[in-house]
Protein backbone atom coordinates (compact mmCIF):
# COMPACT_ATOMS: atom_id res chain seq x y z
CA UNK A 1 0.00 0.00 0.00
CA UNK A 2 1.40 3.65 -0.77
CA UNK A 3 0.77 6.76 0.85
CA UNK A 4 -1.71 8.30 -1.94
CA UNK A 5 -5.34 9.23 -1.68
CA UNK A 6 -7.56 5.68 -0.99
CA UNK A 7 -9.27 5.35 -3.76
CA UNK A 8 -12.62 2.30 -3.65
CA UNK A 9 -13.36 0.09 -6.67
CA UNK A 10 -17.17 -0.36 -6.53
CA UNK A 11 -16.58 -4.47 -6.01
CA UNK A 12 -20.36 -5.71 -6.85
CA UNK A 13 -18.95 -7.21 -10.56
CA UNK A 14 -16.51 -6.20 -13.00
CA UNK A 15 -12.41 -5.99 -13.21
CA UNK A 16 -11.98 -5.38 -9.57
CA UNK A 17 -8.66 -6.78 -9.16
CA UNK A 18 -7.12 -5.23 -12.32
CA UNK A 19 -8.04 -1.43 -11.19
CA UNK A 20 -6.43 -1.88 -7.76
CA UNK A 21 -3.38 -3.26 -8.92
CA UNK A 22 -2.75 -0.98 -10.98
CA UNK A 23 -3.58 1.96 -8.51
CA UNK A 24 -1.38 0.35 -6.09
CA UNK A 25 1.16 0.57 -8.27
CA UNK A 26 0.74 4.24 -8.63
CA UNK A 27 1.33 4.87 -4.77
CA UNK A 28 -2.46 4.73 -3.99
CA UNK A 29 -4.33 2.41 -1.48
CA UNK A 30 -7.22 0.86 -2.42
CA UNK A 31 -10.01 -0.63 -0.41
CA UNK A 32 -13.35 -3.06 -2.27
CA UNK A 33 -16.62 -0.86 -1.86
CA UNK A 34 -19.58 -3.06 -1.64
CA UNK A 35 -21.39 -1.04 1.43
CA UNK A 36 -22.43 2.83 2.00
CA UNK A 37 -20.04 2.45 5.03
CA UNK A 38 -17.37 1.06 2.56
CA UNK A 39 -18.08 4.26 0.56
CA UNK A 40 -18.37 6.91 2.62
CA UNK A 41 -14.43 6.40 3.59
CA UNK A 42 -12.54 6.40 -0.09
CA UNK A 43 -11.44 10.10 -1.53
CA UNK A 44 -12.23 8.42 -5.12
CA UNK A 45 -14.07 5.59 -7.05
CA UNK A 46 -13.45 3.50 -9.39
CA UNK A 47 -16.91 1.77 -11.36
CA UNK A 48 -15.19 -0.77 -13.48
CA UNK A 49 -16.02 -2.49 -16.63
CA UNK A 50 -18.42 -5.61 -16.57
CA UNK A 51 -21.84 -5.77 -17.52
CA UNK A 52 -23.73 -2.31 -16.88
CA UNK A 53 -27.50 -4.64 -16.02
CA UNK A 54 -25.96 -6.41 -13.98
CA UNK A 55 -23.47 -3.49 -11.94
CA UNK A 56 -27.22 -1.52 -11.10
CA UNK A 57 -29.23 -4.48 -10.41
CA UNK A 58 -26.77 -5.57 -7.66
CA UNK A 59 -26.53 -1.72 -6.82
CA UNK A 60 -29.82 -1.62 -5.89
CA UNK A 61 -30.33 -5.02 -4.12
CA UNK A 62 -27.29 -4.33 -1.69
CA UNK A 63 -28.86 -0.66 -1.40
CA UNK A 64 -25.83 1.66 -2.70
CA UNK A 65 -27.66 2.85 -6.07
CA UNK A 66 -29.15 5.90 -3.77
CA UNK A 67 -25.68 6.81 -2.05
CA UNK A 68 -23.84 6.05 -4.86
CA UNK A 69 -25.97 9.24 -6.22
CA UNK A 70 -25.59 11.02 -2.96
CA UNK A 71 -21.78 11.04 -3.06
CA UNK A 72 -21.25 11.64 -6.66
CA UNK A 73 -23.18 14.62 -6.67
CA UNK A 74 -21.91 15.60 -3.40
CA UNK A 75 -18.56 15.62 -5.36
CA UNK A 76 -16.70 12.19 -4.89
CA UNK A 77 -14.51 11.83 -7.96
CA UNK A 78 -15.09 8.56 -9.91
CA UNK A 79 -13.79 7.18 -12.82
CA UNK A 80 -15.68 5.02 -15.01
CA UNK A 81 -14.55 2.58 -17.81
CA UNK A 82 -16.96 0.87 -19.66
CA UNK A 83 -19.89 -0.76 -17.77
CA UNK A 84 -18.88 2.21 -15.98
CA UNK A 85 -19.19 4.63 -18.60
CA UNK A 86 -22.70 3.89 -18.69
CA UNK A 87 -23.30 3.98 -15.06
CA UNK A 88 -21.98 7.52 -14.47
CA UNK A 89 -24.41 8.52 -17.67
CA UNK A 90 -27.22 10.29 -17.50
CA UNK A 91 -29.04 9.09 -20.32
CA UNK A 92 -28.81 5.27 -21.77
CA UNK A 93 -29.57 4.28 -25.62
CA UNK A 94 -30.41 0.63 -26.19
CA UNK A 95 -30.41 0.18 -22.16
CA UNK A 96 -32.72 -2.52 -20.78
CA UNK A 97 -36.14 -2.49 -19.78
CA UNK A 98 -35.75 0.14 -16.77
CA UNK A 99 -32.54 -0.08 -16.38
CA UNK A 100 -31.23 3.14 -14.02
CA UNK A 101 -27.78 4.78 -13.64
CA UNK A 102 -25.62 6.71 -10.97
CA UNK A 103 -26.17 9.55 -12.84
CA UNK A 104 -23.81 12.93 -12.73
CA UNK A 105 -22.07 13.11 -16.32
CA UNK A 106 -24.39 15.06 -18.42
CA UNK A 107 -23.70 12.71 -21.65
CA UNK A 108 -25.73 10.26 -23.41
CA UNK A 109 -24.16 6.75 -24.38
CA UNK A 110 -25.10 3.89 -26.37
CA UNK A 111 -24.75 0.82 -24.76
CA UNK A 112 -23.23 -2.38 -26.48
CA UNK A 113 -22.06 0.21 -29.41
CA UNK A 114 -19.77 -1.29 -31.17
CA UNK A 115 -21.41 -4.76 -31.39
CA UNK A 116 -21.19 -7.60 -29.75
CA UNK A 117 -18.58 -9.99 -28.03
CA UNK A 118 -17.02 -11.11 -31.40
CA UNK A 119 -16.97 -7.41 -32.75
CA UNK A 120 -14.72 -6.54 -29.55
CA UNK A 121 -11.01 -5.03 -30.64
CA UNK A 122 -7.95 -3.03 -29.99
CA UNK A 123 -6.37 0.40 -31.53
CA UNK A 124 -4.56 3.25 -30.92
CA UNK A 125 -5.79 6.76 -29.53
CA UNK A 126 -5.16 10.02 -29.59
CA UNK A 127 -5.65 11.45 -25.57
CA UNK A 128 -3.84 14.74 -25.54
CA UNK A 129 -4.81 14.79 -21.59
CA UNK A 130 -2.23 12.52 -21.01
CA UNK A 131 0.32 13.35 -23.81
CA UNK A 132 2.34 10.93 -26.11
CA UNK A 133 2.67 8.51 -27.04
CA UNK A 134 -0.50 7.65 -28.32
CA UNK A 135 -2.74 5.16 -25.78
CA UNK A 136 -3.60 1.42 -26.60
CA UNK A 137 -6.81 1.27 -25.71
CA UNK A 138 -9.03 -2.32 -25.27
CA UNK A 139 -12.93 -2.42 -26.21
CA UNK A 140 -15.04 -5.26 -25.51
CA UNK A 141 -18.37 -4.61 -26.30
CA UNK A 142 -18.18 -1.38 -25.29
CA UNK A 143 -20.59 1.48 -24.91
CA UNK A 144 -19.69 5.22 -27.25
CA UNK A 145 -21.06 8.40 -26.23
CA UNK A 146 -23.55 10.07 -28.86
CA UNK A 147 -24.27 13.20 -27.12
CA UNK A 148 -22.56 15.65 -24.33
CA UNK A 149 -23.66 18.05 -22.06
CA UNK A 150 -22.18 22.05 -22.26
CA UNK A 151 -20.02 21.11 -18.95
CA UNK A 152 -18.37 17.62 -20.62
CA UNK A 153 -14.85 17.75 -22.36
CA UNK A 154 -14.46 15.66 -24.64
CA UNK A 155 -10.83 13.25 -23.95
CA UNK A 156 -10.54 10.84 -26.64
CA UNK A 157 -12.16 9.78 -29.84
CA UNK A 158 -11.66 6.18 -32.20
CA UNK A 159 -9.27 7.03 -34.66
CA UNK A 160 -10.01 6.16 -38.60
CA UNK A 161 -9.06 2.88 -39.78
CA UNK A 162 -6.74 1.66 -36.79
CA UNK A 163 -9.21 -1.18 -34.89
CA UNK A 164 -7.88 -4.68 -34.95
CA UNK A 165 -10.20 -7.75 -33.71
CA UNK A 166 -9.53 -8.81 -29.76
CA UNK A 167 -10.88 -11.16 -27.65
CA UNK A 168 -11.18 -10.93 -23.89
CA UNK A 169 -8.71 -13.72 -23.17
CA UNK A 170 -6.51 -12.13 -25.36
CA UNK A 171 -3.56 -9.89 -23.71
CA UNK A 172 -3.05 -7.15 -25.34
CA UNK A 173 0.02 -7.37 -27.89
CA UNK A 174 1.73 -5.53 -31.05
CA UNK A 175 0.35 -8.88 -32.90
CA UNK A 176 -1.51 -7.47 -36.09
CA UNK A 177 -4.78 -8.55 -37.07
CA UNK A 178 -6.98 -7.84 -40.45
CA UNK A 179 -9.16 -4.52 -39.61
CA UNK A 180 -12.10 -4.72 -38.01
CA UNK A 181 -14.92 -3.97 -39.81
CA UNK A 182 -16.54 -2.06 -37.50
CA UNK A 183 -13.51 0.67 -37.90
CA UNK A 184 -15.06 2.82 -40.60
CA UNK A 185 -18.14 3.33 -38.56
CA UNK A 186 -16.64 3.74 -35.52
CA UNK A 187 -13.50 6.28 -36.63
CA UNK A 188 -14.44 9.84 -35.00
CA UNK A 189 -16.85 8.34 -31.91
CA UNK A 190 -16.20 9.51 -28.23
CA UNK A 191 -14.62 7.01 -25.74
CA UNK A 192 -13.53 9.25 -22.94
CA UNK A 193 -14.92 12.42 -21.64
CA UNK A 194 -14.41 14.21 -18.31
CA UNK A 195 -16.54 16.93 -16.17
CA UNK A 196 -14.89 18.46 -13.34
CA UNK A 197 -14.43 15.35 -10.89
CA UNK A 198 -15.71 12.88 -13.56
CA UNK A 199 -14.05 10.68 -15.83
CA UNK A 200 -15.63 7.75 -18.08
CA UNK A 201 -13.44 6.02 -20.80
CA UNK A 202 -15.59 3.24 -23.12
CA UNK A 203 -12.45 1.04 -23.57
CA UNK A 204 -10.08 -1.10 -20.54
CA UNK A 205 -7.51 0.84 -19.60
CA UNK A 206 -6.97 -1.63 -16.71
CA UNK A 207 -6.53 -4.43 -19.17
CA UNK A 208 -3.28 -3.28 -20.61
CA UNK A 209 0.31 -2.21 -18.73
CA UNK A 210 -0.38 1.94 -19.70
CA UNK A 211 -1.12 3.07 -16.40
CA UNK A 212 -1.68 6.83 -17.14
CA UNK A 213 -5.45 6.88 -17.39
CA UNK A 214 -5.52 5.50 -13.54
CA UNK A 215 -2.31 8.12 -12.93
CA UNK A 216 -4.61 11.18 -14.53
CA UNK A 217 -7.46 9.99 -12.41
CA UNK A 218 -5.32 9.68 -9.28
CA UNK A 219 -4.50 13.65 -10.42
CA UNK A 220 -7.98 14.26 -10.61
CA UNK A 221 -8.72 12.96 -6.69
CA UNK A 222 -5.93 15.81 -5.77
CA UNK A 223 -7.09 18.42 -7.34
CA UNK A 224 -10.55 17.31 -5.71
Amino acid sequence: MGNGPTVGVLALQGDVREHRGILESLGAQTRAVRTAAELGAVDGLVIPGGESTTMWRLARTFGLLEPLRKHIQSGLPAYGSCAGMIMLADRIRDGVAGQETIGGLDITVRRNAFGRQIDSFEGELDFPAIGDPALRAVFIRAPWVEEVGPGVEILARVRAGTSTPVTPEASVSADRFPASPEASTSAGRIVAVRAGGLLATSFHPELTADARIHAYFLEIIKEA
